[in-house]
């Protein structure tokens, strides 16, 4: 039986949280869900797709048409945040969240030369690396005019989860524009939050 969900109007993450709850409650082999900006599609199609959906994408207008089907009895896949929790042995996982385009008070341009230097140092954290988040205006550097694009696509071909914040994009009007990590939401960064090691906040 397919479930119809809308969730046209609604800001992040409560798109993904009622998609989640009609899942869980009545865990239909089909469900179609309506929402109104690019950030919400990805994030709920990722997390149709962590739950073992097959989902296809069209438009209506202006609206995203997301149709969802449960594909056999694949197992269920896990959440971004859950694909590479932090493991029980000796390696600290650490989440870095950067919080803006600069580091500090007071000279901007000094802020952000810091900023990018911290950016491309970190990679010194080696295998404790374990995610970037980015939020507010430190989404600004997922984007295709990004200081340190070249340093975030090597982090992430080296198995670092890097992550935009959809509903900043959206306030930024970014969203075309991001050229690495993928879409997040406030569940997924709730999630990773609680299943790390150590959380850095910089911005």
């Amino acid at each position: 039986m397919s479930q119809k969900v809308d969730a046209r109007g609604l800001t992040c993450p409560a798109p993904v949280l009622l998609v989640k709850d009609t899942i869980e409650s009545d865990a239909p082999r089909g469900v179609t869900v309506l929402v109104d900006n690019q950030a919400s599609s990805e994030n709920v199609s990722r997390f149709l797709g962590s739950k073992g959906y097959k989902v296809n994408e069209s438009k209506q207008g202006t609206d995203f048409v997301l149709e969802a089907v449960l594909e056999g009895n694949a197992p269920t896949q896990a959440t971004t945040a859950e694909q590479k929790a932090p493991s029980t042995g000796d390696t600290a996982k650490i989440l870095v969240l950067v919080t803006g385009d600069s580091i500090g008070s007071g000279d901007p341009s000094l802020g952000s030369k810091l900023m990018v230097s911290y950016l491309k140092t970190i990679k010194e954290m080696g295998d404790e690396l374990w995610q970037l988040i980015f939020v507010n205006k430190g989404v600004t550097l997922t984007i295709d005019t990004s200081p340190v694009l070249a340093e975030l696509k090597e982090y992430e071909d080296n198995g670092v989860i890097v992550l935009a914040c959809g509903t900043c994009l959206e306030h930024f009007c970014l969203t075309d524009r991001k050229k690495v990590g993928g879409t997040t939401n406030m569940l997924d960064i709730v999630t990773a939050t609680q299943l790390a090691d150590k959380v850095i906040t910089i911005g």
